[in-house]
Parts: structure tokens; sequence; C-alpha cells
């Protein structure tokens, strides 16, 4: 049987094994649906409830407490087992989403954001560490692309569901909506995993203390968001900053590094090409404050609103497609045209976002630039990380870039709260204070993916 030979998808699909990957990827399916549903939904909640000055919170807080879930997920596994390690995650998010379809006010729904982040976090770490533990090493690769393939079923399904449920006034049972499902993945989890993975004699040799410095970096710098004060903002930046430093210190001389040697180098091709990973991420993090732009300033309905800021997501998808597979010399080019092609799309934003006479088909080309850019040249920034890492530390490598994912995508929410904020997203507020903040989050995420094109170019001279 050859690895592109129909029957081996139906291995995977059918029979024990095809319950066994719809468990795995439902446990991605939920943490990634209920991204888009939150951000489609917030600017409802916020009229609802009130909690404008806290609008990025929502998505920093769960960004942060995932990183703090995927962390302990191993942890998990080795003092209850698979199964047990999933279902707390589960009823971790599902208390998590409980609490954020009561919430009266927003501190309420914050703190069940940090559980959904906690139960999403554990979930979607546990979906990739399964794999090997549950299938054959002939479904390996195919069982992976099912579970990320649900990124893009959840690029679909979130926004629809976020936006049906505000459009009709019921912002709350968007959240509703997700517990049946999670209910049904229990049950699978239950039936399909048993305890495997269990060993409590086993050393975890996971570095939590500096995962967390920073989960505290981030929330240092969204803590100042809060302030008027630009001295406050300043030291909030300054302080976030400082906590990095000492979190490389740390790693740089622990036993056990978090990150492979070189990655904390701009000098080294490993730090350039994690550099690389985390600008371009940020710049897709202005996709937090799209749907309020695009309700408050052009009028569009939650659901048009939620698929529209979804087209970043999309054109990540579409741009990872499009350049995979590609010769040495193409992807040298498009280490180059990514970056371009994201920074000038929120230049684009910068002045269209704001202007209420902007045509919608502008701005959805414009979104779905930010994300191709970045889709053109992640692929190859994944196989550069590998070939760059020292060869006795490339699993530290390829693990550690969920973790820069994530950790970039907090430090951008939380950066973007501040420059809105700051721009008058809250005070003036309204039509106003939305159109000045929509200038200030395009005019500085800009400079992200510009910073990365130089990166870039290095990178290009490198793969020649």
């Amino acid at each position: 049987m050859t690895p592109s030979s129909p029957a081996s998808w139906g291995a995977l699909l059918w029979g024990r094994n095809g319950l066994r990957s719809l468990a795995l990827a439902g446990g991605v399916a939920v943490h990634a649906v209920n991204m888009f549903i939150a951000t489609t939904i917030l600017p409802s909640v916020v009229q609802d409830i009130g909690g404008l000055p806290w609008y990025a919170w929502n998505t920093t807080l769960f960004v942060a407490a995932s990183i703090m879930g995927s962390s302990c997920a191993p942890l998990g596994i080795r003092w209850y087992g698979l199964r047990r390690t999933f279902l707390l995650a589960l009823l971790a998010f599902m208390g998590g989403t409980v609490i954020c379809g009561l919430a009266p006010s927003m501190p309420w729904l914050l703190a069940g954001r940090v559980g959904q982040g906690l139960g999403g976090g554990m979930l979607l770490s546990l979906s990739y560490a399964t794999v090997p533990l549950v299938f054959d090493q002939s479904l390996w690769s195919r069982a992976m692309a099912l579970i990320s393939g649900m990124w893009g079923v959840a690029t679909l399904s979130g926004p629809a569901v976020g936006g049906l449920f505000a459009e009709s006034g019921h912002w709350r049972w968007a959240f509703w909506a997700v517990l049946p499902v999670c209910v049904l993945l229990g049950a699978l989890l239950v039936t399909q995993l048993g305890p495997m993975g269990r060993d409590r004699r086993a050393r975890l040799e996971a570095p939590l203390l500096r995962m967390g410095l920073l989960v505290v970096s981030v929330l240092v710098v969204s803590a100042a968001s809060l302030y008027a004060s630009w001295l406050v903002q300043f030291a909030g930046v300054a302080g976030g900053l400082l906590l990095v430093l000492w979190l490389a210190r740390m790693d740089s001389r622990a036993p056990r590094r978090f990150l492979p040697e070189g990655a904390w180098s701009p000098r080294h091709p490993l730090g350039r090409r994690y550099a690389m990973i985390g600008l371009l991420s940020i710049g897709v993090t202005t996709e937090v404050f799209v749907p309020y732009f695009l309700q408050v300033l052009h009028g569009q309905s939650p659901l048009h609103a939620g698929y529209l800021s979804a087209l970043m997501s999309a054109g990540w998808s579409l741009g990872t497609f499009a350049s995979s597979g590609r010769g040495p010399a193409c992807v040298g080019r498009l280490l180059v045209l990514g970056p371009i092609l994201s920074a000038a799309s929120l230049a684009g934003l910068y002045v269209f976002m704001p202007d209420p006479q902007a045509p919608t088909a502008l701005l959805a080309t414009l979104l779905l630039g930010v994300g191709t850019g970045v889709g053109l040249c992640w692929p190859h920034l994944l196989t550069g990380v590998f070939r760059a890492a020292p060869p006795d530390q490339q699993n530290i490598a390829s693990a550690a870039i969920t973790t820069l994912q994530l950790y970039a995508i907090a430090l951008g929410a939380s950066v973007a709260g501040m420059v809105a904020n700051a721009g008058g997203f809250t005070d003036p507020g309204g039509w106003q204070g939305a159109r000045q903040a929509a200038w200030a989050v395009y005019g500085v995420f800009v400079f992200a993916p510009a910073l990365a094109i130089r990166l870039g170019w290095q990178a290009r001279r490198e793969a020649a």
C-alpha cells in the first residue's frame, strides 16, 4: 500500500481509528472555533455589558492561558494518563464557557476566557501529542494533516456561529452552542482513549517557570494599556521586555533549554527565523479589532464583519498551500515577497479602514493580503527552523514554534490594545474613537512585517 493510496486515508477514517481521529480533530476544532466565535461577537458583548477598555484583553488572556495550558499537558499525561488529562482539559474549557455565557460584566467574561484558554491550550497540545500514541506510524502524517485542517473548518464555521447569534441579539448563545459539542467530544474521549502515557515515576522536564515568565511579560504590557499616561505605558513595555531578557538569560544557562542554541541571537540564522515568525504573527493580531472597526466605521453586520475578519486566517492558509513544494530559488523570493505583501496590505488598511466610504471589496482584499503574505513564507520558515537548529535540538526547535506563535499573538494583542486605547478607542470612543484607533493600530503594526523584510532578504541569501 503506497502512502498516497486511498486505503491509507481509509485506515485513518474508518473503524476505531475513525472515532479516535474524530476525537483528536474535535479537540483542535473546539479551541479554534471558539477563537473565531469570540472575535466575532465581541463588539456586541461590549455594547451589552461594557468593558471597552478591556477589549483586547479577551484575546490576550485567552492566548496567554493557552500557553500555560499547552505547557501543563505533558505533566497531566504523566500523572493522570491520556484520557483523564483530556477530560480535565475539556472540563476547564466548559467551565470557562459557562462563565462567559453567564458573565454580567467584563471582569467575569475575562475570567471565563482564562478558563477557556487553559482548557483549550491543553486540548490543542494533547491532540497533537496523542497521534503517535494511538496510531501506527504509517498514519501519523495524515492524522496531523487532518487535525491541522480543523483551523480551516474553524475559519468557516466560527464567524457563522458568532455572527448569527450576535445579529439576533443573543450573543451569549454563541457560547452555549459550543457546550453540546463538548459533551459529544467527552463521550468520544471516554470510549476511545485509555490511560496510556501515565508514568508518575518519570521526571518531567518542562520549563514551566520560563513559560510563566512569558505569560507575565504579556500581562505587564496589557496592564499598562489601561492607563492614559504615556509614562505608565512605556514602563509596561519596558517591564515586559526586561522579563523576556531575564527569560533569555535563564534559558541560556538551563540544562534543558526552552529554545535551542542560537534562538536568542539576531545574528544566528535560527534567531532570525524565529524573529520572522514572531513579527509576521504580530502583524496578523490586528485581526482582533477588525470586527469592531467594520461594524462601527463601515456599518457591516456582525456576520459579515466576522467573515471579513476571518479573511486574514483564510489568506494564511491560502498562501501556505500556494507556496508549498516550491524550489530553493522560489523559496528565497517568497521569504521576501511574503513580508512585503503583508506590510503593504497593513499600510492599505491604515489608509482605507478609517474611511467609511472605502469599498468593502478593497478592504476584503487587503485583509486577505495580510494573511496571504504570512502564508507565502510560513512553511519555509518552519523548515528553515529545522535546518538552522543544532541536530540534537531539533525537537526543541519544532516544539517551540507553537509556543512562540502563541506568545507573539498574545503580545501583539496586548500592544494593539495599548495603541488603540492611546489612539482614542475609549476616549472619545464611538465612531470618532474607532477611526482614530484604526489609524493608530495599523500605523504602528505595519512596522512588524516591515521589519521582517530585511530578515527575509538575509534568509534568501542563506537559502541560495
